[in-house]
């Protein structure tokens, strides 16, 4: 049999075993512990024995909010601390995990760095003190730093190839000026030249410490031997150097006016585009009921959006809309793509469509569909030890409570129509919207004029 189609009934079964004999049962967030080592260090263990495999993730405090004009250093220590240890070369930790069928991943977003594994269980003793050197002793070597950064730059000329890449560094500069979250991730091209090993080591040492760190352990293991392993290899893990108080608040912008980012590329043949304005942070306690009525509005195949600009109007292959939320704030957009020529109707028809929300509103029939959607897309979302596994350390970063899974169901079907149009008025924005076009500037500036006051760039100049 076909192994694409045996993997796909496993999925469909648990899926299935979700759900009561009598009719859909709560989804609930499976039992896990949580263990506080001496240094500080936060972990999560979670048993989940279906399959022989275990997800290790970790959270560093450690993210790009923390950049200041160093743009992209939180993305590029974050990398570096797989560039080598005391015990390891670079090559020697890539093998090792490759040999054991494995993966190491280091990252960075605005608000934290990660880590993430998944070792299959017999092969948890021999590369789970891997991790830990590549977390408490890395050397940063400046040679591999040097590698690193050439190509660093060249994949920052390649991203500009393709403004749906870089559209969203665009947005995040105009909706929030020079606060924390308008760094691009990636950083510019002078600002990755800037970094070195210094600027990496000083990284490290102020923002990756146990005590603002977090372990997520999901999988096949038995809970007291992977406290001992833990303890072992991260409990002697220390951070002397002075801790730096971050005093980020919560950031919450208006616009007294619109504006319109317009982005000149010249080669360009259609027209990439972004929408919107202030969202909403992760802790906002609406966020579940924000996500239903947006899956109306762009969140699915069927939405709004995309039925009038793709199905109907033929002026885009897909459009959608999304609210991303942050620790201390958050955006709210609509985006797509449109030939040049077709820019005006693909942005009017955006707008048209995106002010049935506060005109005609939500009927019961479209909101009854959009619960449906997103309840029957909620289980399979947290299905694997690797979902699971990134939740918890999003749990401890963020403050987000249990009650996100254990009350999904029961929070969406709270929503009425009511509260649906009610809760479009209170976060959707409606007045001076924010907008960012990448084009060829000289066809669509006249079109751009319209929708408000246009600030303009050219996509092969450095910085945003």
């Amino acid at each position: 049999m076909n192994n694409s189609i045996i993997q796909s009934g496993k999925q469909s079964l648990l899926i299935l075993l979700l759900f009561s004999s009598v009719g859909l049962a709560q989804f609930k967030l499976p039992h896990y512990e949580v263990v506080e080592l001496k240094n500080g260090l936060t972990i999560y263990l979670m048993e989940k024995k279906d399959v022989p495999l275990i997800s290790f993730a970790m959270s560093f405090d450690a993210g790009a909010i923390k950049d200041g004009s160093d743009y992209g250093l939180a993305s590029f220590t974050a990398e570096a601390l797989k560039f080598g240890t005391s015990t390891y070369t670079k090559v020697q930790i890539d093998s090792i995990f490759n040999y054991y069928g494995s993966n190491l991943s280091v990252n960075a977003n605005y608000d934290y760095s990660s880590l993430f594994s998944q070792i299959i269980k017999e092969n948890i003793g021999v590369l789970l003190p891997v991790i830990a050197e590549v977390v408490i002793q890395p050397q940063f070597p400046s040679e591999e730093i040097t590698k690193r950064k050439q190509r660093w730059l060249a994949e920052l000329d390649q991203a500009k190839e393709s403004p749906r890449r870089v559209i969203g560094d665009y947005f995040n500069k105009l909706i929030f000026d020079d606060g924390p979250y308008s760094g691009p991730l990636n950083g510019t091209k002078s600002s990755i030249q800037k970094i070195d090993q210094q600027k990496i080591k000083e990284f490290y040492l102020f923002n990756y410490r146990p005590e603002t760190s977090s372990i997520a352990v999901v999988g096949d293991f038995d809970s007291d031997k992977m406290k001992t392993l833990l303890e072992k290899y991260f409990g002697n893990w220390k951070n002397n150097s002075p801790k730096i108080i971050s005093d980020i608040r919560m950031i919450q912008k208006s616009f007294e006016e619109p504006k319109v980012y317009l982005i000149n590329k010249d080669n360009a043949s259609e027209t990439t585009f972004m929408i919107g304005g202030s969202g909403i942070p992760m802790s906002n306690q609406d966020q579940i009921q924000i996500d239903v009525i947006n899956t109306i509005l762009g969140g699915r195949f069927t939405s709004w959006l995309n039925d009038e600009l793709r199905v109907n109007a033929g002026l885009t292959y897909g459009a959608r809309s999304r609210f991303s939320s942050y620790k201390h704030s958050g955006i709210f957009y609509m985006s797509s793509f449109t030939a040049t020529r077709n820019t005006e109707a693909a942005l009017d028809l955006a707008l048209k469509t995106y002010q049935r929300l506060f005109g005609k509103g939500i009927d019961e029939a479209t909101l009854t569909s959009a619960k449906n959607y997103v309840k029957g897309q909620f289980p399979p979302d947290y299905e694997t030890s690797y979902s699971l596994a990134s939740f918890l350390i999003q749990k401890y970063v963020f403050g987000i409570d249990d009650s996100y899974i254990n009350d999904f169901e029961k929070k969406v079907d709270e929503l009425n129509v009511n509260k649906a149009n009610e809760i479009v008025k209170k976060y959707f924005p409606k007045e001076n919207l924010q907008m960012v076009l990448i084009g060829k500037a000289d066809e669509i500036r006249s079109v751009a004029k319209k929708y408000g006051r246009i600030i303009e760039k050219n996509l092969s100049e450095d910085g945003f």
